[in-house]
């Protein structure tokens, strides 16, 4: 079975010494849970592994339920050392707080019970480890899958990953187009936005988070005012929730609103949002164009080249610690800027889209860039740079 390189990560940690509760956080259908069992069975210690997925979400003293039967697992065994693993974690009302308060019983004691959690997305973890346990826990992220990924594991070619993107679930599909659309529209995306938005954020209007979430993945890699979107939307709204919407949607690794790139904040926030998915599935379960439509049509496919190098972009910027922007002057335009501590790193995607762009030169001449670079035609090929080790260009 293939490994992600989170396992690694996870496995050494686990082994350390207790110091930290680990956390596994990542998008929905990205083998969170398959990453833990695979540790699972290589580790030495004794576990206990739950899930409050079938759990009431009222049901606030189950964690502790857990809890205390691990540690009378872990006292009847005679262990040392004791492994408990919480799934789906957040789906229990104030899980951060019973979390906190069993964590720190058990450092009080002197308890060598390690604890592992997981979450279905950032957005679900967010607030509880930011307010209740900060200081004691380590995050691993998982982001959506790789090119290099879904190659090794399913010997997928960079055409097929461009259009079918990188959820290792809908591999087997992608050669039935209809079941795979299914499989996106009812496995991930139905879930995502019923359960994983509408059930842990204050969502007035589900109808226009829906909306705009179809709307959005339907315009990856196309710049789209807030004022347009409305125009477009059925359910009444106003810009202000929009862009609430369109923040949770991104806090969701699904789909964001990339500002662009420019000296003061002022102009950076107030600017016209491009808009991105995090897996380029989503914009094609949305396009109403095929495989074979989508490839064979030069100016579409490069929407769907610009939106995998962005997706890549995004997918990476945490691991890494970098901001992504666009950036537009006119009718000059670089369509990907890193900016790492004022590190300035400029892309251009070149495709059967356009051919010619003087942006990259326009860009230098304003900003200060360590590197700027073409990636398709005539510079660094799709599949190389999709490859390429993002930490290294940036930091080494």
């Amino acid at each position: 079975m293939y490994s992600r390189s989170q396992y690694k990560e996870l496995k050494s940690r686990i082994e350390e010494p207790r110091d930290k509760i680990q956390v596994v956080s990542g998008p929905r259908q990205v083998g969170k849970s398959t990453l833990v069992k695979q540790v699972l069975q290589d580790v030495d210690s004794p576990f206990m592994l739950v899930s409050a997925d079938n759990v009431d979400k009222e049901n606030t003293g189950w964690i502790s339920e857990m809890w205390s039967t691990a540690r009378a697992r872990m006292k009847a065994s005679g262990a040392t050392e004791y492994l408990l693993v919480i799934d789906e974690v957040h789906k229990v009302d104030n899980w951060s707080e019973a979390v906190k308060k069993e964590w720190d019983d058990d450092t009080f004691n002197d308890l060598s019970l390690k604890v592992v959690i997981l979450g279905s997305s950032r957005l679900l973890l967010k607030d509880g480890l930011t307010e209740s346990l900060a200081g004691r826990y380590e995050l691993i992220r998982m982001p959506h899958w790789s090119y290099g990924e879904m190659h090794d594991a399913f010997n997928m070619d960079l055409d097929h990953y461009i259009y079918f993107g990188g959820y290792p679930g809908g591999a087997k599909y992608v050669y039935d187009e209809r079941r795979w659309r299914k499989y996106i529209r009812d496995s991930i995306v139905a879930p995502a936005i019923e359960r994983d938005v509408l059930q842990t954020k204050m969502v007035y209007k589900p109808a226009l988070m829906r909306q705009l979430f179809e709307l959005g993945c339907a315009y990856s890699s196309e710049e789209l005012s807030l004022n347009k979107m409305l125009g477009q939307l059925q359910d009444a709204g106003n810009v202000t929730t929009l862009a609430g919407y369109l923040t949770t949607l991104d806090e969701s690794r699904m789909l964001c609103g990339l500002h662009k790139y420019a000296s003061d904040k002022v102009r950076k926030y107030n600017s016209v949002p491009k808009l991105m998915v995090y897996n380029t599935a989503l914009f094609s379960v949305q396009s109403g164009m095929n495989f074979n439509k989508a490839f064979t049509t030069p100016k579409a496919w490069g929407r769907w080249v610009e939106s995998a190098v962005g997706a890549y972009l995004l997918n990476e910027a945490d691991e890494y610690d970098y901001k992504l922007y666009y950036w537009r002057e006119r009718d000059d335009e670089v369509d990907f800027v890193i900016d790492a501590d004022g590190k300035l790193i400029g892309i251009e995607v070149k495709s059967g889209r356009r051919t010619m762009n003087e942006g990259l030169g326009e860009f230098k001449k304003h900003f200060n860039t360590a590197y700027s670079f073409v990636v398709g035609s005539g510079g660094v090929p799709v599949e190389e740079f999709l490859s390429w080790d993002l930490g290294r260009l940036i930091y080494e």
